[in-house]
This record gives C-alpha cells, sequence and structure tokens, in this order.
C-alpha cells in the first residue's frame, strides 16, 4: 500500500463544520502511520506539502450539506462537487480538487452531513466522526457508501 495523506478541513469555531480539525486532532493521537493535515479553513495553503509528499492516496474530510440526516458519512464523487455546499473554506473543493489531481493519483473526498454550523459540534456529528476514524486508521474507507 502506497503512501496515504488526510486533510481534514473546517472551521474550530463553526459548529458540526469542526468535525475536520476534530478527526485531525484525534487521529493524530492514534495513528502514526498516515500524515494528517489540519487544515483549518484553508486547505490550499497546504498544497505545497502535498505536492513534496506525494502521496498515492489524498483522503479529504470536511462537513457537507448532501440533504442526508445529520451525521450521515459519504463519499463524495467528484462530479457531485461543484453542485454541492462543502464547508466554509474560501476556495470551492471541486477547483482545490482539480489542481491537486496534478500531483496525486487518487483522491477521495469524504463528507459528513451537519447538523448545526454554529455553536459546539453536536454529538451525533461527533459519534460519525469517532466511526470514520476508526475506519481511517484501519484503511477501510471503501466501505463508506458514495453519495
Amino acid at each position: 500500500m502506497g503512501s496515504i495523506l488526510i486533510m481534514c478541513i473546517g472551521n474550530r469555531v463553526g459548529g458540526d463544520d469542526a468535525i475536520g480539525p476534530y478527526i485531525a486532532n484525534k487521529i493524530k493521537k492514534e495513528t502514526k502511520n498516515d500524515m494528517i493535515l489540519d487544515c483549518g479553513t484553508t486547505p490550499e495553503n497546504y498544497t505545497s506539502i502535498i505536492k513534496q509528499k506525494k502521496p498515492s492516496t489524498l483522503i479529504i474530510i470536511d462537513a457537507a450539506e448532501m440533504e442526508q440526516p445529520a451525521g450521515t458519512i459519504r463519499i463524495i464523487p467528484k462530479e457531485k462537487l461543484g453542485t454541492m455546499h462543502i464547508s466554509t473554506h474560501g476556495i470551492p473543493l471541486s477547483i482545490l480538487i482539480s489542481y491537486l489531481e496534478r500531483e496525486v493519483d487518487h483522491i477521495i473526498v469524504i463528507g459528513i452531513q451537519p447538523k448545526q454550523m454554529s455553536g459546539t459540534l453536536s454529538a451525533v456529528v461527533k459519534k460519525s466522526g469517532d466511526q470514520l476514524i476508526e475506519l481511517l486508521k484501519k484503511h477501510r474507507y471503501q466501505e463508506i457508501p458514495p453519495l
């Protein structure tokens, strides 16, 4: 298996948009095998690290409005990215991915349906984040259904 880099995106003070940083903090403590980036709301600032590391697989995790029940985890196909509202960062994820595809062969976008985008991380989304961490640690992300 090649190298895996996980980009966690989100706003720490944006309710369930904080799921990316939450996952980054927790998974860094539990695994040493994969590189984890807590990109906050500026994932574009981390493209040079991705270019330098050249992972075989890039996994991007973010809160995503998918019109699903809160806490739902889905792999978001590239063709659906342009039509969705994902997180609160400035650059559209579809543009970031188009750029990164020049550097990485395999990109997987994982979205978690938020319940609230203000206040603190909701219990249902936090629980989903913990479930996703377990899948990521075991490299079983292919078990996540597509949107």
